[in-house]
């Protein structure tokens, strides 16, 4: 099957396809009790990234429970600074955590190193598209730039980004410098990963949604319209899709300005805007992930209730943010299920 034949590729072209494909973002995760299995085998989470044996499975395994119409490859958007030198680690219980911007480090990053380094992630790449049902897409993804450098400026997460924001206002140009880093090698691994067999890509932006007008204008907007156009520059044909969280109000600026094939969708997005931004583009999404959660008539309601909104634009259905490990996989089939039926 070609690659434009295949459904969540047809609605990134702007086709309407009735029932709507459907993935579900981090559907390779801890909710599943045959994730948490080969997760044991690795011995930390990025070792886990970089093992392609172990990535592979837990990136079929959605695929083979419940027949989701895309693949999204398991990675982390982390692995991009690490393949630049950026110090990188992962704590039980915390997560990322990052060596603290400075800019001694960020003149010591090295793009030559990046393409070695991330060998194995796009070993599993070739492998997945060798390996998956010929009629699934195979989507590759990045961290945006702003996200990926929120973890950094103090070293890990802080509540509504603080740090980062105020590090953006502080030393904005320490923080253009290393996003520039970031923009530079994300083009080069989207780029690498469509060569490898990805169908599409998609770029993450978890905390777009933290910046004011001006901060989103240069921190999102700018580096994710200029990956987007590197990698066009270097594959036409490549599909994009753009997720900046929290962002539905300033959604028409990010198509026009970025240049992105198709856009997710949170749960907080507002209907009215929605059906705005999919006249424009196809839309993803978006299922509050907490319907997961409680099942039942409230998981029935939320999955209707974006059936009968949407169903006259192009759509891909998907949760607005990913599923939690404490999501209850019947619910998943259930939600499956409720899609295809239309």
């Amino acid at each position: 099957m070609r690659s434009e034949d295949r459904a969540v590729m047809r609605v990134l072209a702007g086709e309407k396809l009735w029932p709507p494909p459907i993935w579900m973002m981090r559907q390779a995760g801890r909710y599943l009790p045959e994730y948490r299995e080969v997760r044991a085998k690795a011995s930390n989470f990025l070792d886990f990234c970089y093992n392609p044996d172990l990535a592979t499975e837990v990136t079929l395994q959605p695929i083979r429970r419940y027949g989701f119409d895309a693949s999204i490859l398991f990675s982390d958007i982390f692995v991009v600074p690490d393949a630049i030198g950026y110090p990188v680690r992962f704590e039980e219980g915390r997560g990322p955590v990052l060596e603290p911007l400075n800019s001694e480090l960020v003149d010591s990053l090295e793009q030559d190193r990046a393409e070695d380094h991330l060998k194995p992630v796009i070993e599993t790449v070739s492998r997945l598209r060798a390996e998956l049902p010929t009629e699934t897409t195979l989507l590759g993804f990045c961290g945006a730039p702003w996200t990926v450098a929120c973890y950094s400026v103090a070293g890990h997460t802080t509540q509504d980004q603080v740090a980062a924001r105020v590090g953006s206002y502080r030393d904005p140009d320490l923080l253009q410098r290393f996003i520039d880093q970031l923009v530079t090698a994300s083009i080069n691994y989207l780029i690498r990963q469509l060569d490898a067999g990805a169908d599409a890509v998609q770029i993450f932006d978890t905390w777009a949604g933290v910046l004011d007008d001006a901060g989103f204008e240069r921190w999102s907007i700018k580096p994710t319209k200029a990956i987007v156009a590197g990698v066009k520059a270097a594959r036409p044909g490549a599909k994009i899709i753009g997720f900046p969280k929290a962002s539905s109000a300033r959604m028409q600026t990010y198509i026009e300005r970025t240049g992105v094939d198709a856009v997710g969708l949170d749960w907080t997005a507002p209907d009215h805007l929605a059906l705005e931004i999919q006249k424009k583009v196809p839309i993803q999404g978006n299922l509050d992930p907490m319907r997961l959660v409680a099942g039942g008539k409230a998981l029935d309601e939320g999955v209707d209730h974006i059936l009968q909104t949407f169903d006259k634009g192009p759509l891909i259905f998907n949760l607005g943010h990913g599923v939690t490990p404490d999501a209850d996989p019947e619910n998943v089939a259930r939600m499956v299920e409720r899609v295809k039926r239309g």
